[in-house]
Parts: structure tokens; C-alpha cells; sequence
């Protein structure tokens, strides 16, 4: 119920509007006081204010003046007399939804009152769908301390001001949509469409359709005309997901439409100017199928203008708390559970698991968790088998992305071992000697040179 405060020194037609308005289904406080008015506004919470200009203590204007100062989202509408029309005109120069002239129509007064709350249920809620979209999509909800991440943030920042093309590379789950999405909403195109499309996902002569377009009977289906992603994004975003599967005719349509600027749709003849910005991504080594013949140079240069790596999971140990504790939050509200905290043993693992699908995979593991357990705490029996098993990867697997480091890939494995070791043992570097095959004194030169405690980074870091 919406509630409405009223203001007036008319005992009588205060009496009355209050009648009037709990009927229509308000919530209604009364008062005679200004001051009294002004102690609702600073103290209470309100939707809509009525209030009268001429009142013996405090003006009305004064009321007005400061519900606008304190609750500058709260509708409210003056009732004046006929000869205080120049002070009614200054309370809308102050920001006032409306007035009323005494003696006024009653019905009159329930059509405003009721635009004035429905005006302010519209604003609410585009407040709270900006709010949304900037959670989900900003370069704030881009979580990490870790310094690879933090030197993202730093680059993302700088390059968002441009419009130079993008290429994002990195395994998948990595979060390069999300770095895209911050890229777009940090630049000058932020009010214009941001377009995705996962060139993988389609055969080529749809992709070619939902890029550029089609014309009515270009081929069997096209119906009418139809515009592409291209004309959608016009003076946005277009983020092309694993451009490395884009066949090679695509690309050559591509290429043509980065030179030029301008696109043809399918089975037509116009050129049509575009003003896009692009954004590729791929988990693909783009220089390993030019070599193949299964990508085009000259398109890689194009979009290689400027590039960076979203690094996989297991190079930013670190951020692991920080993301599990988002996922917990964002999980357990939209599921209305109470907020769950994870122990230091649980912690543990997470942080040792190779995360093969990276955040998209962590993801997932909390929403499930936070779906079936009922314990407030989530303990190494919460975690799915597959997190906790001793043995979890296969190291055949691993995706050689630009940059690769053998040493640095073998450090991690050997880290990642002796922490889970430790975990297992609660700490005992003996017996994570002998789980290791490795001497007392090889596990604490290791643990020295992974700057690892026995104790203490299993249960903090």
C-alpha cells in the first residue's frame, strides 16, 4: 500500500481527504503541523506528499523545499487558493508535481495523486534496472585483487575511451564477454546497443544472414527483409564470441565490412554505412590456424589492434574468495536462502582445483551448492566429487594459448599438488612428504619457494 502524508490547517478537509484516500486504498497520515509534516519527512518513509501552500507555522513552500532536499523522489502536489497562483507557479519551478485550487473536485485530486505515484513506480523501477545492469555488467563487477586482473582493469580503462577493435583470447569460462561488456559500457557508445553473437553457434550461411542481413527470397525462409547484427549494433557494440570458427567466406565478408565500413546484405545491392565498434574473442591460437589455413592473415591484423589474455582461473589463486563469496550472495538472494560462509578446509580446495572451466565452472559449483545443501556452512562434503577426488586433472588437455609458459604450467601443477597434500593432512609436512614421494626436506624447500605455511595459507590465502 502506497502510503500518502497530508498536510493541512483544515481540520474538516483533512478529516475528509483522509476518508477519501484510505477508501481508495492508502495508507494515509494526517497532520495539521508543518513541523510534524517535516519530522514524517526526515524520519519516515513516504510515496507521495499532499500539502497546503498557507499554513500558520511553516509555509507549504518550506515543506516542499525540503521533502525535495531529503526525498527528492517523492511526488508532491500543493493546494492553493485562487489568489495564490504565483506561489503555486514557483512551487513547479521548485519541483512540485502539481497544484490543486481550492475549492477543488475531489475526483480531479484522485487522478493526480494517482499519476503522481504511478510517475514515481516508473522511475523506481528504470532506477533499479540500471542498477541491474550496471551488477551485471560492469567493469566493478568484474571481481579480482589478483595483479593480473588488476592490470585488465588498468587496460580496459584505457582502451574503453577508443574505438580502436578489440581482440580478447583466453581459455572459455574466462569471463571475455563480461571484459567486453565493461569495455563497451566505459566508452562513448554506452547508450548505444551492445550485440552478441557466438559465431560457433551457427552454420555458416545463418551466420552470414544474422551478420549482414538478408533481403526477401535471398534463399528458401527469407520471408521479408531482415537486418543484420551489424545494423543493430549501428553506432554500438558488436561482440564477435570465438571468431576463430567463422568459416572462411564469412570471414571475407567480414574483412570487407572492417575495410570499408559498409555492409551489402544478403541478396541485396545497397551499401549500407556502419558505425560498429568490434569486439572478438577466441579460445583459439588465431596464428596456429592461420598457419592451418583455416584463418585469414589480413583479418587477424585487423582485429589484432588491440589484444589481451583473460587468464584462466588457476593463475589467479587468489581471487578465488572473492569470487566464491559474489556467487554466494548472488545465489543464495535469488534463491531467498539465508547467506552461507565456507570453511577454511572447503576454501582450501577450491583454491587447489584446476578449474578446467574456470569462473563459468566455479560458477556453477556454487549455484548447485547453494540449490542443495541446508547446512549454513559449506564444509569438503558440500563440494561435488569431482572438486575433491585427489587426482582431478587431465594434463593432456591443457589449451596452449598465446604465451604459453612450460615452467611457469609445471610450477602451478607442483603448487597446486603440495597445497592439496597439505590440505589432506592437515598440515603435517611429513605425511604430505610421504603422500608426495618427496623427502622432508624437498617438501620444505618447495613450500619456501611457494612461499606456502603449513597452517596458515591453507586457511587464509
Amino acid at each position: 500500500m502506497d502510503k500518502i502524508v497530508i498536510v493541512d490547517d483544515e481540520r474538516s478537509l483533512l478529516d475528509l481527504l483522509t476518508r477519501v484516500f484510505t477508501k481508495e486504498g492508502y495508507r494515509v497520515q494526517a497532520t495539521t503541523s508543518a513541523a510534524k509534516a517535516i519530522e514524517i519527512i526526515e524520519k519516515e518513509d513516504l510515496d507521495l506528499l499532499i500539502s497546503d501552500i498557507r499554513l500558520p507555522e511553516i509555509s507549504g513552500m518550506e515543506i516542499l523545499k525540503r521533502c525535495r532536499e531529503i526525498r527528492p523522489d517523492v511526488p508532491v502536489i500543493m493546494i492553493t487558493a485562487y489568489g495564490n497562483m504565483k506561489q503555486a507557479i514557483e512551487a513547479l519551478k521548485m519541483g512540485a508535481l502539481d497544484y490543486i485550487i481550492k475549492p477543488f473536485d475531489l475526483e480531479e485530486l484522485k487522478i493526480t495523486v494517482a499519476k503522481g505515484l504511478e510517475k514515481r513506480r516508473l522511475e523506481q523501477e528504470n532506477l533499479l534496472l540500471k542498477r541491474d545492469l550496471k551488477e551485471r555488467y560492469s567493469f566493478e563487477n568484474m571481481i579480482g585483487k589478483s595483479r593480473v586482473m588488476q592490470e585488465i582493469f588498468a587496460l580496459i580503462e584505457k582502451i574503453a575511451g577508443t574505438d580502436s577493435t578489440v581482440l580478447i583470447t583466453g581459455e572459455s569460462g574466462t569471463g571475455k564477454e563480461m571484459a567486453a561488456r565493461a569495455i563497451h559500457l566505459l566508452s562513448r557508445r554506452a547508450d548505444r546497443p551492445f550485440v552478441s553473437i557466438n559465431c560457433a553457434a551457427l552454420p555458416e550461411n545463418l551466420l552470414e544472414s544474422e551478420l549482414f542481413g538478408h533481403v526477401k527470397g535471398s534463399f528458401t525462409g527469407a520471408i521479408s527483409d531482415k537486418k543484420g547484427m551489424f545494423e543493430v549494433a549501428q553506432r554500438g557494440t558488436l561482440f564477435l564470441d570465438e571468431i576463430g570458427e567463422m568459416s572462411p567466406w564469412t570471414q571475407v565478408k567480414l574483412l570487407r565490412a572492417l575495410q570499408e565500413r559498409k555492409i551489402r546484405r544478403v541478396g541485396g545491392t545497397e551499401e549500407i554505412p556502419v558505425d560498429v565498434r568490434i569486439i572478438a574473442a577466441t579460445n583459439h591460437d588465431l596464428k596456429k590456424r592461420i598457419e592451418e589455413g583455416k584463418f585469414r592473415e589480413e583479418l587477424y591484423y585487423r582485429l589484432n589492434v588491440i589484444s589481451f589474455e583473460m587468464p584462466p582461473l588457476r593463475r589467479r589463486v587468489e581471487d578465488i574468495p572473492l569470487l566464491v563469496n559474489h556467487f554466494l550472495q548472488k545465489y543464495c538472494q535469488q534463491m531467498g536462502k539465508k547467506m552461507k560462509r565456507v570453511s577454511p578446509e572447503a576454501m582450501s580446495i577450491l583454491e587447489t582445483y584446476y578449474w578446467p572451466g574456470n569462473v563459468r565452472e566455479l560458477e556453477n559449483v556454487i549455484e548447485r551448492i547453494v540449490a542443495i545443501e541446508d547446512r549454513e556452512t559449506i564444509t569438503p562434503a558440500s563440494l561435488p566429487p569431482e572438486i575433491t577426488l585427489p587426482v582431478r586433472r587431465n594434463e593432456t588437455s591443457v589449451v596452449f594459448n598465446p604465451g604459453f609458459n612450460l615452467m611457469a604450467h609445471l610450477d602451478e601443477i607442483a603448487k597446486n599438488y603440495l597445497r592439496q597434500a597439505l590440505v589432506v593432512t592437515n598440515g603435517n609436512m611429513s605425511k604430505a612428504a610421504s603422500l608426495l614421494g618427496l623427502s622432508y626436506r624437498s617438501i620444505r624447500y618447495l613450500m619456501d619457494k611457494y612461499k606456502i605455511k603449513a597452517r596458515i595459507d591453507l586457511a587464509e590465502s
